[in-house]
């Protein structure tokens, strides 16, 4: 199987950790392991079948807790569609599948490396996103 795209370039766009203060952090510190990970990605058609593709990763308590810390990344890829492809459900698969299997351990690197400088070193992510699951689940 062949690549039906080609990645032009990839940054992260914006990142962001926000601990209001010691207090929160030391709570935050003993209770980071109730953070869940969510991803969101959706993408803008630029010209030339180029695609910009966003992958949002944010680590949030999802609890009603007064003292919360909230982690963020955006992760842009630039992405060239090749010019074959005309079907919506491929280009869906290139975007939420494809490109997102390509720049995930970059992607996990980085925003582990957001937590582990906010003060959070011992953070991991056991599971491994299965976007190829995902996405058939999607289409279910």
């Amino acid at each position: 199987m062949t690549k039906k795209y080609k990645i032009l370039g990839k940054y992260i766009k914006d990142m962001s950790s926000e601990t209001p203060d010691i207090e929160t952090y030391i709570f935050v510190r003993d209770y980071i392991s109730k953070y869940q990970l969510n991803i969101d990605i959706n993408s803008k058609a630029l010209k030339d079948k180029m695609v910009e593709v966003n992958t949002i990763l944010k680590f949030e308590d999802k609890q009603e807790n007064k003292k919360k810390s909230y982690f963020e990344i955006n992760y842009s890829t630039i992405v060239k569609i090749e010019e074959n492809i005309t079907e919506k459900k491929d280009l869906e698969k290139i975007v939420l599948c494809d490109v997102q299997i390509e720049i995930y351990p970059e992607l996990e690197k980085s925003f582990l490396n957001l937590l582990h400088n906010s003060g959070y070193p011992s953070v991991k992510f056991e599971k491994k996103i299965d976007f190829e699951q995902l996405y058939n689940q999607r289409l279910n």
